[in-house]
């Protein structure tokens, strides 16, 4: 039972539902949605509901969250669409969050060595709404990385859900209205939001490089040498003798 506990034991488990998981997506291909549809028959309300418990569960197994986001615009339109991705995200965020922070937390921590992970631990230990509203709203680290990532630090639940359900909406929005008005690529409502997506993603790009500074390592101080002295050493002792 002990050995069942162990970090390491718990982190391998990890890996391998992570493993199934992405095995998983590439055999079903979730994607198909995007092209099949929801399976008709089912009230608006069911619809929803189950394809943002389908969306939590993919995101948490690696599928992207923009083409998640393009299906649920596709299939359902902005209004609901906007509310069963935003609440698909959510769904996987706690779901890979969890897997973290109880699998993965433990083995983990003692190897965030380095500057940068130093940093990132402490902001999302000691600022985890603002940080992960950062990460959210600038479209610059992945989705499943800043999950399990967070999970690692020590940044409490509701600051990492708040600060998904609010700082993902901006991005999503732009990806659901994309996917809504995607049969009508001429449209103003399209190419508004294909140019927020660009823009956005130009901007974290911007923002990541004008950062970097504050995580690159500090200029290190230049090695003084004292410069070697002019005169030789002098030797004392007794003379020889003849």
């Amino acid at each position: 039972m002990s050995l069942l506990l162990a970090p390491w034991t718990r982190l391998a488990l990890l890996a391998v539902l992570l493993a199934a998981a992405g095995a998983c997506v590439l055999v079903y291909e979730p994607q198909r949605i995007l092209s099949e549809g929801w399976p008709p028959g089912l009230p608006v309300g069911m619809a929803v509901l189950l394809f943002a418990a389908a969306y939590g569960v993919c995101s948490a197994a690696f599928v992207p969250r923009p083409l998640l986001n393009l299906a649920a615009g596709a299939v359902f339109g902005t209004g609901f669409g906007l509310v069963a991705a935003v609440g698909g995200t959510v769904l996987g965020a706690a779901v890979a969050f969890g897997l973290g922070r109880v699998m993965g937390q433990e083995a983990l921590r003692p190897f965030l060595r380095g500057r940068w992970l130093e940093a990132a631990d402490g902001q999302l230990s000691r600022h985890g709404f603002r940080s992960m509203l950062a990460v959210r709203l600038f479209p610059g680290v992945p989705f499943v990385v800043a999950n399990y990532g967070a999970a690692v630090s020590r940044c409490g639940w509701v600051p990492f859900l708040l600060a998904t359900a609010v700082g993902v909406v901006p991005n999503t929005t732009a990806y659901v209205i994309a996917g809504a008005s995607a049969s009508t690529p001429g449209s103003p409502a399209f190419l508004l939001s294909f140019g927020f997506i660009a823009v956005s993603v130009l901007g974290a790009g911007i923002v990541a490089w004008r950062k970097r500074h504050r995580l690159a390592p500090a200029g290190g101080a230049v090695p003084v040498y004292e410069p070697a002295s002019q005169y030789p050493p002098v030797v004392s002792g007794a003379p020889h003798g003849p």
